[in-house]
């Protein structure tokens, strides 16, 4: 695997042997040429595996990613893309079940404009993540939330979240959605600070 673009095009990133799955190069192109702008983004890559996807979103100028992943091996991958790409000053790594740090996050008063997400296809993962993170209030006003199922596990509608679009790439299901603007919460001056600059990808027609 490498990463497709930015500073970091071209770099290798260390995979996984196995049955682990993590998003192919061209996927993850196809991800970001969507997306468009993610200067100064804040990233939140759940599931991250190898964190492939947040790494690709710091390359692209994001200003900093959190990384939640639990499972051991995973965890070392992750550790040492970032390190050998010198991304550990921008990074953070959570160790952990996905819903329970979106509730941690929530509760610190953290907001994202870029949530990633690639839970293991047939964990049923995807919809419960999401709840999560609808309830927790992590995604900014103008933030996007990128998800990878497989297209035989389409999402199911989401309260609080509006579909933008989806993709298949083989196999993959990309699905990109965003918070419903008539049910956002204004946000308390304790809980988050002034807004960053969100990742400004195109919204519902």
């Amino acid at each position: 695997m490498r990463v497709t673009g930015g500073r970091l095009g071209g770099r290798l990133l260390r995979s996984p042997q196995g049955t682990l799955r993590p998003t192919s190069d061209r996927v993850r192109e196809a991800i970001f040429a969507r997306l468009g702008e993610t200067e100064g983004a804040r990233v939140l890559d759940l599931y991250a595996g190898t964190g492939a996807l947040g790494i690709e979103a710091l390359s692209r100028g994001a200003a900093r990613a959190v990384f939640v992943e639990r499972a051991p091996r995973c965890l070392a991958l992750l550790r040492a893309n970032l390190a050998s790409l010198e991304l550990e000053s921008v990074s953070r790594v959570l160790r952990g079940d996905a819903r329970r740090a979106v509730r941690r996050l929530g509760h610190a008063g953290e907001r994202f404009d870029l949530v990633l997400l690639d839970p293991p296809y047939d964990s049923g993962e995807a919809p419960l993540a999401l709840a999560a993170l609808a309830e927790a209030g992590l995604l900014a006003p103008e933030g996007v939330l990128v998800v990878e199922t497989a297209k035989r596990h389409p999402l199911p509608p989401m309260d609080g979240l509006l579909r933008l679009d989806e993709r298949r790439y083989g196999d993959t299901l990309v699905t990109r959605l965003c918070p419903d603007p008539a049910l956002a919460r204004p946000r308390s001056p304790d809980r988050g600070g002034a807004p960053s600059p969100a990742v400004r990808g195109p919204r519902p027609a």
